[in-house]
């Protein structure tokens, strides 16, 4: 079947990564982007690939509400939608809330209140949390706490509320479904992929469940595991990934098959009073 794609953020590395991969899989991709001074670039990248792409110049910036995003998915109509924009650190503290969590939320809720679209994908972090993962050391949620608090405060607290409001609302749109009848595999999947530290290496295995805080993932390798999660029925949730040995399409039909979810050591009711608030 020939998705549509849309890829928010799709002038940043992994999303460059990305929309080939989508592309070859014969997906249509519109890629939106922030300034038509990046447009040629993107075009590049979808030059003797069977899927279609366009191009969409609209700033995430700009997107303050639910409103604002549903007019781009009524311009776009995608089936599917992938988050991978960011502030990336420039233009301190208030850009990184309106980019990282306001027009992230704005895009999960118009994308999950929209019964046409059926996965919302959005690239986050590993340390991505309130509460300690069960299974992690001691050492792991030091480390955590010293990138969420210390190192990346504001995009922490930016991408956990953001990471909250699709975890809630992707949660009750699947009851929702589930109770109409809808069958399991056509019911939506919201997904968070959550890397580790990002690197430029090539792409490889992964390690993919129950695993540390801390370690390094590639940006290919991020880009080829969006993929797999989004080509894998069953395939949602918080999805934790560092590089490893474990083939990527493997390791995501295991994590499926074993109903692991990483955001097991969540509060679900504490996650809900605070995405209400959003």
């Amino acid at each position: 079947m020939a998705h549509n794609v849309l890829l928010i953020g799709g002038h940043g590395k992994i999303a460059q990564l990305l929309t080939p991969l989508l592309l070859a899989r014969s997906w249509n991709v519109t890629s939106m982007i922030r300034s038509a001074d990046q447009t040629a670039a993107i075009e590049k990248l979808g030059q003797g690939q069977p899927g279609k792409l366009s191009v969409l110049v609209s700033s995430v910036e700009d997107v303050q509400t639910e409103s604002d995003a549903q007019k781009i998915l009524d311009q776009v109509k995608p089936d599917w939608v992938v988050w991978s924009a960011g502030a990336g650190g420039r233009g301190g503290p208030s850009r990184t809330k309106a980019v990282d969590q306001d027009a992230a939320v704005a895009f999960t809720k118009a994308s999950i209140h929209a019964p046409s679209i059926k996965k919302f994908l959005t690239v986050s972090y590993i340390a991505s949390r309130r509460n300690r993962a069960p299974w992690w050391t001691d050492a792991d949620w030091e480390a955590a706490q010293k990138v969420n608090n210390e190192i990346l405060p504001h995009y922490y607290k930016a991408k956990v509320a953001a990471d909250e409001v699709l975890t809630v609302l992707a949660k009750e749109r699947f009851d929702a479904e589930a109770k109409k009848g809808v069958p399991e595999n056509e019911r939506f999947a919201g997904i968070s992929l959550r890397p580790g530290t990002l690197t430029d290496k090539p792409a490889g295995g992964v390690t993919v469940g129950r695993i540390p805080s801390r370690g390094d993932t590639s940006r290919a390798t991020v880009a080829e595991t969006v993929v797999a999660v989004l080509d894998t029925e069953g395939a949602k949730g918080y999805i934790d990934v560092l590089d490893g040995d474990e083939d990527t399409v493997g390791a995501i039909k295991r994590l499926v098959k074993e109903g692991i979810d990483n955001v097991e050591g969540e509060d679900f009711e504490d996650q809900k009073k605070r995405a209400s608030q959003l």
